[in-house]
C-alpha cells in the first residue's frame, strides 16, 4: 500500500466522522445510550481522535500527544462544534505525519506492541484505517437509529 493512498483514506474517513458528527440534527443525542448501545457517537469520535493521536501523530509523528483512554469514555458534554474541531486537529496531525513518513518506514516494525504480535508500520496503519472505518459505521447507524 502505498503513503498516497493511506493518507487518502485517513482523510476522506476522518472527514467523513466530522460530517456524522455534524449531522447530528439533536446535539444531545450524540451522547444518547439505548438499551445494548454501550458507547455513544462522541465518546466513541473521542476514542478515534485519542487512537489515531497516540499511534499515529504521536508514535510516528512524535507530536508528545500523551492519551487518557478513559477519559475517551467517561467525558460528557463536549459542544459538538468542538468535537468536530478536534477531529480536523487530528485529521492535518495525520496527514502531516504520513507525509513525513517514507516507504522504507512502511517496511519497518512498528516502534510499539498493540497488537497480539509486533507487525510492521504499514500493517499497523491499515489496522488503525479499519479501526476508523468499523467506529465510523457505529457512529453513523448511531444518528440515523437514534437521532430525532
Amino acid at each position: 500500500m502505498s503513503l498516497v493512498a493511506l493518507k487518502t483514506l485517513f482523510n476522506r474517513d476522518l472527514n467523513r466522522l466530522k460530517a456524522e458528527i455534524g449531522l447530528y440534527q439533536d446535539e444531545s443525542c450524540i451522547w444518547h445510550i439505548e438499551k445494548s448501545i454501550s458507547n455513544s457517537a462522541r465518546n466513541l469520535c473521542l476514542h478515534l481522535i485519542g487512537n489515531l493521536n497516540t499511534y499515529i501523530g504521536a508514535t510516528l509523528g512524535n507530536t508528545n500527544y500523551i492519551r487518557n483512554r478513559a477519559l475517551e469514555f467517561s467525558t460528557k458534554d463536549i459542544p459538538k462544534k468542538v468535537l468536530i474541531e478536534k477531529i480536523e486537529e487530528t485529521r492535518s496531525i495525520i496527514i502531516e505525519t504520513l507525509s513525513n513518513l517514507s516507504l522504507e518506514t512502511l517496511k519497518t516494525e512498528y516502534p510499539l506492541l498493540v497488537l497480539e504480535t509486533k507487525t510492521t508500520t504499514e500493517f499497523f496503519l491499515i489496522h488503525l484505517a479499519t479501526h476508523l472505518n468499523y467506529h465510523l459505521g457505529q457512529i453513523n447507524y448511531h444518528r440515523r437509529l437514534l437521532d430525532k
